[in-house]
């Protein structure tokens, strides 16, 4: 709720007839109980009882004419901390209310509404508020379910001193608790065919500006003459001059399967909320070690997307990117597609350092599909689901899956099956074993090193 938005009886102008809705049990009770008595009292005749019978009648109708004639003014703010949290973890709102008017209100019921999966809907009593005061008050909420949820509207119930009427009114801002997938730390292991300097995500390359590197080329028409090397002039007996040079980024994407057919079952524990936490752990770590990554699915959308090259750029984006993909993994769900084609089509355009790629089922087209993928990377691993075996807690994957993984790693992948309950921290080990156990020094694209 954004701050200085106010509710006030302005939400009371449909009538008198708005103000009566809002009688309570105890406020309709009397009013019977004194229409009863005044009737009572007519008939038999009885003046003493018919003055009961009126005072009965006339408090609830007093109370809701006052309450429906306050004129309170009253200022609310929510503030979420955090806004983005991963799943299982709790955030706190803390809502504040000001009284902006020249009034002191009276009993006031404060009603925030959140969604079922963030818990039971909460409600604070605050006493009266002198004018000018404030009251602040906050509650937590907490989801294993990753998504996007609203918080809002904020409804504050006014009430008399009998408890005759209630009044309800509301404000009108929202605001959005996102839920990501839940990450964990992995460790620092080193896989051979990763680009050179994955340690700290930096290749070379050459720029018109960048770092005054003696790395020297020929001289041509229009050098700077203050650029000649004159030792390497020497050397090779031409002019020669200095080369300019600056570091880059080594880029990683990170592939996840959204396919609805590649996956089976449903649930915080199921195989597809298993890839989509296991994505947000790998963009994660590839960040903190200074790649440029990008978070690709099936379908061919790829995020950031915010440069040229779709990866995101320099270190003081890493943070945006961060968020921005951690949000797009908060909401995905299942596609429609069949195939991983469109993907593959992104991939295609050239060699794009590190695959990480998160797999379900696979059949034996999708399987030639990735392996076709493997030859656009430097580097290749591919976590595959056997999402039927995660429904059963099978321990050894079926033959048709054992198939499937020799096929990837025959084309150059480091492939591995995940188990139901698998721990990241320990396939990804288990990945860099593989890899360097299979003696792949240089890739085919000339990559070589590994991450760490």
């Amino acid at each position: 709720m954004e701050p200085g938005a106010t509710a006030s009886d302005s939400e009371g102008r449909g009538g008198l007839r708005a103000a009566l809705g809002g009688l309570t049990t105890r406020g309709r009770s009397f009013f019977a109980a004194g229409i009863a008595a005044a009737v009572c009292a007519y008939v038999l005749g009885q003046a003493d009882l018919l003055r009961v019978g009126m005072l009965l009648a006339v408090l609830p109708l007093v109370c809701v004419g006052v309450l429906y004639r306050t004129r309170y003014r009253v200022a609310g703010s929510r503030r979420l901390s955090p806004s983005r949290v991963p799943a299982g973890s709790e955030a706190r709102v803390h809502l504040r209310m000001d009284n902006v008017s020249r009034l002191p209100t009276g009993l006031l019921m404060l009603q925030d509404h959140v969604p079922y999966v963030l818990g039971p809907r909460p409600r604070f009593v605050l006493d009266r508020v002198e004018a000018g005061g404030r009251r602040e008050v906050s509650y937590r909420v907490r989801s294993d379910l990753r998504g996007r949820y609203p918080l809002g509207p904020l409804q504050l119930r006014l009430s008399d001193p009998f408890g005759m009427c209630e009044l309800t009114r509301s404000f009108s801002a929202h605001d959005t608790l996102t839920v990501i997938p839940r990450t964990e730390p992995l460790p620092p292991v080193r896989l051979a065919g990763a680009t050179a300097g994955y340690g700290d995500g930096r290749q070379r390359s050459l720029s018109l500006a960048g770092e005054d590197d003696v790395i020297p080329r020929g001289y041509r028409h229009g050098d700077d003459l203050r650029r000649v090397h004159w030792r390497s002039t020497a050397r090779y007996g031409e002019l020669m001059v200095r080369r300019e040079e600056q570091p880059q980024r080594a880029r990683c994407t990170v592939l996840l399967d959204t396919r609805r057919l590649a996956y089976q079952g449903a649930g915080p524990d199921s195989a597809f909320e298993w890839a989509v936490s296991g994505a947000a752990s790998a963009l994660v770590h590839m960040l903190e070690r200074g790649l440029s990554v990008r978070l690709l699915t099936d379908t061919g959308s790829s995020v950031p997307g915010q440069g040229a090259d779709g990866f995101a750029g320099s270190s003081q984006e890493s943070a945006d990117a961060a968020g921005l993909m951690m949000d797009t993994l908060a909401v995905v769900d299942h596609s429609d597609g069949a195939g991983l084609s469109r993907a593959y089509d992104v991939l295609r355009g050239g060699t794009e350092g590190l695959l990480i790629a998160f797999l379900g089922d696979l059949d034996e087209e999708q399987t030639a599909v990735a392996c076709r993928m493997r030859h656009r990377s430097g580097a290749a691993v591919a976590f595959v689901l056997d999402s039927s075996g995660w429904l059963q807690e099978e321990g050894e994957p079926p033959a048709p899956v054992r198939d499937r993984l020799r096929q990837l790693r025959e084309s150059g992948w480091s492939a591995l099956a995940v188990p139901a309950g698998a721990a990241l921290p320990d396939l990804w080990q288990q990945a860099a074993q593989q890899r360097t156990g299979s003696g792949a020094a240089q890739d085919s694209a000339g990559f070589s090193g590994g991450w760490s």
